[in-house]
């Protein structure tokens, strides 16, 4: 199991290129690939949206990408002669003109923009590929690895939770009995408060507490409860991506929870039904997050 959310970075060095790669990733329903790279190589976007969506199903990824040409590639540079010749000409009218000797330097050439130009060499997309992919892929790996260790964390927190809400399943089954007895003795108490001297087995009582025992029978309820719990730790312990599958049983599991409440007529069964759905509801904040 997964978390949606890491981070992971990388670099790669070529003779000529140092490409810095950082991916990192956060909570989405389907899986997105954001990528942000020079715009001289934006085909190589599909190809590695491609590899990410391999190896992460859901989430949104955002790989950010850096190129770097290492000392050993030397820019070209390109010199004005023209505009140089013209910067020379126009001090020496200027010497005439005030009677002092002015002398062109190198320094008055790089004053001047656009005489010397340092060039950024545009590299062929095979280079920069070979640079990128094993960065991308140690990359990936990292993030992948923080999603797993996240993953494991929310594993456990989740089986800590589902352990509370078992114990709430048996405390309910063991109580729903109790009220039907309770409700058999009230209805007999009720009775005999009116002046009906009803017997506990008289027909009529033993109908009315029948009925009662069946709108309130939460026998099925607590069986699918055991069903879902067994499945839950099925998935948590599946190598696959399970969230949106832990999702829909954490509503089966309310659904199960609400209808034990709607039968209850029970105080403590009720405070049992609240506290389950308490921590249900924190199960569900952890599984948003799981891939």
């Amino acid at each position: 199991m997964k978390s949606m959310t890491g981070f992971g970075r990388a670099s790669h060095a070529t003779e000529t290129l140092v490409a810095n790669i950082e991916a990192s990733s956060v909570n989405r329903k389907q899986g997105e690939v954001v990528v942000q790279l020079p715009r001289n190589y934006a085909e190589l976007e599909p190809a590695i949206r491609k590899y990410v969506l391999e190896h992460i199903s859901r989430g949104r990824v955002s790989i950010s990408i850096s190129l770097e040409q290492t000392e050993s590639a030397t820019a070209p540079i390109s010199v004005d002669s023209a505009k140089a010749k013209a910067l020379s000409n126009a001090l020496k009218d200027l010497s005439h003109q005030i009677g002092h000797p002015l002398e062109i330097t190198a320094a008055d050439i790089l004053r001047v923009p656009d005489i010397i130009k340092f060039e950024d060499k545009e590299t062929d997309l095979d280079s920069v590929r070979a640079a990128i992919e094993p960065a991308l892929k140690a990359a990936i790996s990292n993030l992948v690895e923080m999603r797993t260790r996240e993953g494991d964390d929310l594993k456990h927190d989740t089986l800590e939770r589902l352990e509370t809400l078992e114990q709430e399943a048996v405390a309910i089954e063991k109580h729903a009995p109790s009220v039907i007895t309770r409700y058999r003795e009230n209805l007999h108490r009720r009775l005999q408060e009116t002046g009906l001297e009803l017997d506990l087995d008289d027909d009529r009582v033993l109908k009315e507490v029948g009925i009662f025992a069946e709108r309130c029978d939460i026998s099925e309820e607590i069986t699918r409860l055991r069903s879902h719990f067994d499945k839950f730790k099925e998935y948590l312990g599946s190598p696959e991506p399970v969230g949106r599958s832990l999702d829909f049983l954490c509503q089966e599991i309310n659904r199960e929870f609400n209808t034990i409440g709607s039968k209850a007529n029970d105080a403590t069964l009720a405070q049992h039904v609240v506290t389950s759905k308490t921590e249900l509801e924190k199960i569900r904040e952890q599984i948003q997050n799981v891939e």
